[in-house]
C-alpha cells in the first residue's frame, strides 16, 4: 500500500506515460512514482474534470459492490431493455447491431452461478480493502476530508423485496461482507429523510464514499505533479516502436503535442482505451454503460450514510455539492447525444421519495429536455468503460509487453483505482502482485 517513503528501486528508472488521468490513470502515476519511475501524464482534460467517468460516478467505495451485471436470467429482460427507456438497464434499439458482440459475451458470462461467483470472488479481491487505501491515500495527499467512512445502507420496500436479491446478498455473503437488518423503525431512526416507503433495510458499515470525487482526483494528480510528474494535455492516438537487439521495443505515445518519448505506456483513458488498443492491433470487448447522474445543490439534509434503495439501483450519496443520485445503466454509441429523459428519472424519483425535496420550488422543474438546466440542480451523463464480464484488465497487452492496461472498470472505478495501481506498478516493476491477475488478462478477450 502506498506510502510517503524513499523510492524503492535502485536500477535505472523507467520512463512510464500513464494515458489517462481518472482515478485509475492517477493512482497508477502515484504508485510508479512511488517506486521511483520518471511518470508522464496524458490527457486532454483536466484531472477529475467533468469529462470524467471519475467525476459522475456513485461517489461510493463499496467492498459489497461484488455482484455482476450479468446474471443467470438477463437473456430474458433483453426484449424489456430494448422497450422500456425508465428500467434501470436500457439498450438503444438502433444501436443494437454494433453492441451485439459485447452483448453476447455479456450474455454469455453470466448464464451460471458459478460463472457469477467467480466473477463476484474477483471483484472482491479488488474491493475488499478500499476505504482503507483510499484513506491511505487521502491522508498522504492532506485531503483526509475527502473520505468517510459511514457505512452504506440498502432500503427496501420490505423484507419480501429484500429476500428477491437472494442471490446478491449470497454473492456478498461468501465474499465476507458483513451487514445489519434493519426493521421499519430503524429505518426510520436511521435515515429520517426517507419516505417511508421503506420497511426494511440493510446496513453494511464497511462501506465509505467520497465527499467530491472530481476533486479527490484533481488532488492525487497535483500531488503527483510535486513528486516529478510531468502533464501533457493532449490526446494519445498511438504508439511508436524503434527496432532494438531484443526485437521492436516501445519508444514514444503518439498525441497531439507530437511524440512523448516512454519506455512503457498504461493505457487507462476509460472508454477511449479501445481505440488505443485498436491501434496496436489488439481487439477487447469494451463499450460504454452511460450512466447519469443529478445533484440537488441545496437538499435541506445531509445523509448520515449514501443509499441504494433496493428497487430501484440508484446510488444516492451527500456529497459536498449536495445530494447526488446517480444510476441506470444505457447501452448506445459512445458517441450518442445524451437522453435526459434518464437524469428525469432519477430527479423524479428523489422528490417522490424524500419528502423535504418536494418543498423547493427550485427542484419541480423537469430536467429531460436538452437545454433545460434548472437552477439549483445539475445533471452529468458520462460513460462506465465496461468489459461484457465486468472485471476490469490489468495486465501487459496480449500484443506488446511495453504496454499495459488498466481499464474496464464499469461500476467499480473509484473504489478499485488505488489497488489497480499498485497491480499496474507490480507488473512493471517486475515484482509479484498481491492479487491474483489471471481473471484481469486482456488474453481473455483473444
Amino acid at each position: 500500500m502506498i506510502q510517503d517513503a524513499t523510492p524503492s528501486l535502485k536500477a535505472k528508472p523507467i520512463r512510464v506515460a500513464v494515458i489517462g488521468s481518472g482515478i485509475v490513470g492517477v493512482c497508477c502515476a502515484l504508485e510508479l512514482l512511488q517506486d521511483g519511475h520518471s511518470v508522464s501524464m496524458i490527457d486532454p482534460g483536466e484531472p477529475g474534470g467533468e469529462q470524467a467517468a471519475s467525476y459522475g460516478n456513485g461517489a461510493w467505495l463499496s467492498p459489497s459492490s461484488v455482484v455482476p451485471m450479468s446474471t443467470p436470467g438477463v437473456l430474458k429482460k433483453v426484449p424489456g431493455y430494448l422497450r422500456d427507456h425508465t428500467s434501470p438497464l436500457t439498450i438503444r434499439w438502433q444501436f443494437l447491431p454494433s453492441l451485439m458482440p459485447w452483448l453476447i459475451r455479456f450474455i454469455r458470462a453470466g448464464q451460471t452461478v458459478a460463472q457469477v461467483e467467480r466473477t463476484a470472488k474477483a471483484l472482491s479481491s479488488i474491493l475488499s480493502d478500499a476505504p482503507l487505501r483510499h484513506q491511505t491515500i487521502a491522508q498522504l495527499i492532506g485531503r483526509v476530508d475527502l473520505i468517510r467512512q459511514t457505512g452504506l445502507i440498502y432500503p427496501y420496500p420490505s423484507r419480501h423485496d429484500f429476500a428477491a436479491e437472494s442471490l446478491a446478498w449470497h454473492l456478498r455473503k461468501v465474499n465476507g461482507i458483513a451487514w445489519q437488518e434493519l426493521e421499519a423503525d430503524d429505518v426510520a431512526q436511521t435515515i429520517p429523510e426517507l419516505g417511508k416507503r421503506y420497511r426494511f433495510g440493510v446496513a453494511v458499515p464497511a462501506g465509505a464514499h467520497c465527499t467530491d470525487p472530481g476533486d479527490y482526483v484533481a488532488s492525487i494528480a497535483a500531488y503527483c505533479l510535486r513528486r516529478g510528474a510531468k502533464r501533457f494535455k493532449a490526446e494519445a492516438f498511438g504508439f511508436e516502436f524503434s527496432r532494438t537487439d531484443t526485437g521492436n521495443r516501445l519508444s514514444g505515445v503518439q498525441s497531439t503535442k507530437g511524440l512523448i518519448p516512454c519506455d512503457r505506456a498504461v493505457i487507462a483513458a476509460g472508454i477511449r482505451s479501445k481505440m488505443l488498443c485498436d491501434s496496436l492491433g489488439e481487439k477487447i470487448s469494451l463499450e460504454s454503460e452511460r450512466g447519469y447522474h443529478v445533484v440537488f445543490e441545496n437538499p435541506g439534509f445531509e445523509l448520515s450514510s449514501p443509499l441504494m434503495p433496493g428497487d430501484a439501483k440508484m446510488a444516492i450519496t451527500s456529497t459536498r455539492a449536495g445530494l447526488r443520485v446517480s444510476g441506470q445503466v444505457e447501452l448506445a454509441s459512445a458517441s450518442a447525444a445524451p437522453d435526459w429523459r434518464r437524469a428525469e428519472i432519477l430527479r423524479r424519483f428523489a422528490l417522490d421519495n424524500f419528502p423535504t425535496l418536494q418543498g423547493n420550488p427550485l427542484h419541480l422543474q423537469r430536467i429531460d429536455h436538452p437545454s433545460l438546466v434548472p437552477q439549483g440542480l445539475k445533471r452529468w451523463m458520462g460513460h462506465r468503460p465496461s468489459t461484457p464480464d465486468g472485471l476490469p484488465i490489468l495486465s501487459a497487452s496480449s500484443v506488446c509487453s511495453d504496454v499495459f492496461h488498466a481499464f474496464g472498470h464499469g461500476h467499480v472505478g473509484l473504489a478499485s483505482g488505488p489497488i489497480s495501481g499498485r497491480a499496474i506498478a507490480d507488473l512493471i516493476s517486475k515484482r509479484a502482485s498481491e492479487l491474483d491477475l489471471a481473471p484481469f488478462s486482456a488474453r481473455r478477450f483473444s
